[in-house]
Order: C-alpha cells, then structure tokens, then sequence
C-alpha cells in the first residue's frame, strides 16, 4: 500500500473539495499501519438506462481508491430513484417506477465494470436496507433533522421564497442518501460539487448514530463538448459510453486543447508526471508533449476504455483518413427516398435524422456546416436532384447517402 502522501497526491487530483482533509489522512493512516482498506462509496441513481463521460468522472475516483487497495462501493439508488433527487430542481421531479429503475439499473451494471474492477467492486442497491425500514423507522429518521435546517438547501431556500411547491417526500432524499452511508458505514463519500448538502447530511447522520463520520471528496461537473455547460443530454454536448468507437474518438478530438487538459485531469489514467508534460505542451513551453499527439493519445485511451484497443485504432486510422485526407468513412448510412423531382436540402438533412427540424437545418447552413458532394453550401433553399446518389455532411461526423427510390 502507498504512503499517505503518496495516496494523497493522487485522491487530491482534480478534487475540488475534501471534508475534512486532515481526518481522511488520518483515516487512510490507519489503514496502512492495519492494512485493513477504507469504504468507499458512490451513490449512483439510475435515472435514465445510458452514463456518458460526466458520470465516469466520480467511477474513475472511485478507479483511483481501488488501485489504492481500498473497498469500493458501487450504489445503485434504486429506493432513491423512486424518490427523485431534487438537487437543482425547480419543481417536484417525477418520480421513476420501479420497473424503470431496476432496468436502467442492469445497464448501470454493465456499464461501471469498463471503468471498475468487477473483482474487486461491491454493487449494492439501498433498497437492501430501506426496503425493510417501516413506518416507524422513517419517521424516526425524519425526526434526526429539521425542516430549517432543510431549507438551508439552496434549491429548497429558493422554492420556498419564491412560492414554488415543495413535496414532502423531497425532504427524504438528502436523509435516505445520508443513511445509505450509516448503512455501509462509508469512510468516504464521493458526489458532484452539486451534493454538498445531501453528502454532509450522511456525516450528520453518523455522528448522530455512533459511527465515525465520513469524509466528503466533492468533485466538479464535468463540461461538456461546447467547453461552457455542464455535460448534458439535453444540451446535446455529451459523449456517451456506448457510443460508437468512432464517435467516441471523433468528438474529444474536437474538444478545445484547454479543455483536454479538463478531461486528461479527470477522465484519464496518465499519471500526474506525464500530466505536467501535457500542461507545458499546451502552455507552449519547451519540452512538453505537443498538444495534438496529446489528444490524440487522450481520444485512443477513452475510445479504448470502452470498445478496446482494437476497436480503437480503427477509430485512429478512420478519423485520419476522414479528416485529415479528407476521404469519406468507410460506412454511411444510405436513405431511399421517394421523388419526383428536386428535394429540399433540409427536408433531406430532416428525413436522415441529420437534425431534428427545418429550422435546425437552416441555421446549420447559414452556419457553413452543411456540404453537398465535398462543397459546402450556403442556400437554405437548395433543391438536390436524386438522378445520381448524393453525400449530405453535417458536421463532421454525420453522413448521409441519398438516392432516389
């Protein structure tokens, strides 16, 4: 087992918080004079069936404490989930089934073990322990903490002083995900620095029930591909871990070079020496590694993670072809469609699912986003002849093959 130090140096990566630093040292000095390995956890509620890269920011420090030879605790928040974290909400969230929530859960399942241990990984469900708390047990668990202290909660505070309804069973949230750590008596918790409150309420809970309280490693929101918002779905800026290698590879080779250092910091296993040779490469100082071998290693490494190695390298040789000798990939989807005469580009760009609307089509035209054989065009009005097959480009990853049914 590493030093503290040596330990120390590698959980402080990327951190943005640590509560309360000097008792996690003393904590994981304990352990290396007993060899016994600290709890760590990791609350996870399966909201929706697919992880893309934000989540795996929390599974790759939870990586870091398993190579350190500590216990970790993958838990899936099926009995939460069904709640609804109201974290950041403005509105009561509408709680999941239990149907939803125990089959996202099987791919939350798979999806952890390409970052993960399998071996070595605990996976549990709070529903262990809830599903058996009665009546009595959640009243005298809402009786540890009181409706002032909840309201402290800035999205709570908010909701409150501006008239917005506020449900009950939201106040359970923040206690249920503070018991979960009595129940697995965590040495440590890990959360976004979005969770502060709920993973403060698990040390107050501790305390309150004899344990020693955990200590609270908060991490940042991953951003996204627009380097701005926080990694999203909604926002369309994410890259998600079953997506397609090339994919996978095409989009963090568009990300800004400041923002790879993000991602190198958080996402990547480079230890923190080979790190400062990709900050000096991107700050332009002599001897550092050039910023675009960095992404290109970066953009092999996380492809791989996910879809190995194999599959990576054909990504590589792919992107290369695609972007750097401007060829086309070596599959794109074709698209028969019915017409007697000229088609609307953006009806074309619609039907191939290139985009969601004509609107979207336009703006990525005046954009200069759009080619038509290899030439980008300009017209929002173009009307494509589907006598001879046709290439639309959107982007840079999207294609589509249109010929004439």
């Amino acid at each position: 087992m590493k030093s503290v130090q040596e330990q120390m140096e590698i959980i402080r990566r990327g951190a943005v918080e640590i509560l309360v630093e000097a008792e996690l040292e003393a904590k994981l000095q304990q352990s290396v004079e007993t060899g016994k390995p600290l709890t760590i956890k990791a609350g996870f509620d399966p909201t929706a069936p697919d992880l893309h890269f934000g989540h795996t920011v929390l599974i790759q420090k939870l990586k870091q404490f398993q190579d350190l030879g500590h216990r970790v605790v993958f838990l899936i928040g099926d009995f939460t989930g069904m709640i609804g974290d109201p974290t950041g909400k403005n509105e009561t969230r509408k709680a999941l089934t239990r149907e939803d929530v125990l089959r996202n859960a099987e791919t939350y399942k798979e999806q952890v073990f390409k970052i993960l241990d399998p071996v070595k990984t605990v996976i549990d469900f709070n529903s262990r322990w809830m599903s058996k708390m009665d009546a009595a047990g959640m009243i005298e668990l809402s009786a540890r903490y009181t409706v002032a202290r909840m309201l402290e909660r800035d999205d709570f505070h908010k909701r409150y002083s501006g008239q917005q309804p506020i449900a009950i069973h939201e106040f359970m949230y923040p206690l249920v995900q503070g018991y979960d750590s009595v129940a697995l008596e965590a040495d440590v918790e890990l959360g976004g620095t979005d969770q502060k409150f709920n993973l403060l309420v698990g040390r107050e809970l501790q305390k309150q029930m004899g344990q020693r309280p955990q200590s609270v490693l908060m991490m940042p929101l991953l951003e996204g591909l627009d380097g701005v918002n926080k990694m999203s779905k909604s926002l369309n800026n994410y890259i998600g871990i079953t997506d397609l290698p090339k994919e996978i590879y095409g989009k963090v080779m568009s990300i800004s070079d400041e923002l790879m250092l993000r991602y190198y910091e958080l996402l990547s296993d480079v230890d923190n020496v080979r790190l400062e040779s990709i900050i000096a490469g991107v700050q332009g100082v002599a001897g550092g590694t050039h910023p675009m071998e960095s992404k290109k290693a970066l953009a092999l490494e996380l492809t791989a993670r996910f879809h190995g190695i194999d599959a990576a390298e054909v990504a590589a040789d792919e992107f290369v072809r695609q972007f750097k000798q401007k060829q086309l990939p070596d599959e794109i989807p074709i698209f028969s469609i019915m017409a007697d005469g000229p088609i609307w580009i953006c009806r074309l760009m619609v039907e191939a699912g290139m985009v969601k609307s004509n609107g979207e089509a336009r703006r990525m035209i005046k954009q200069g986003a759009v080619s038509l054989g290899g030439e980008k065009i300009s017209d929002t009005d173009l009307e494509v002849s589907l006598e001879k097959e046709c290439i639309v480009q959107v982007g840079k990853r999207r294609f589509a093959r249109f010929v004439a049914s």
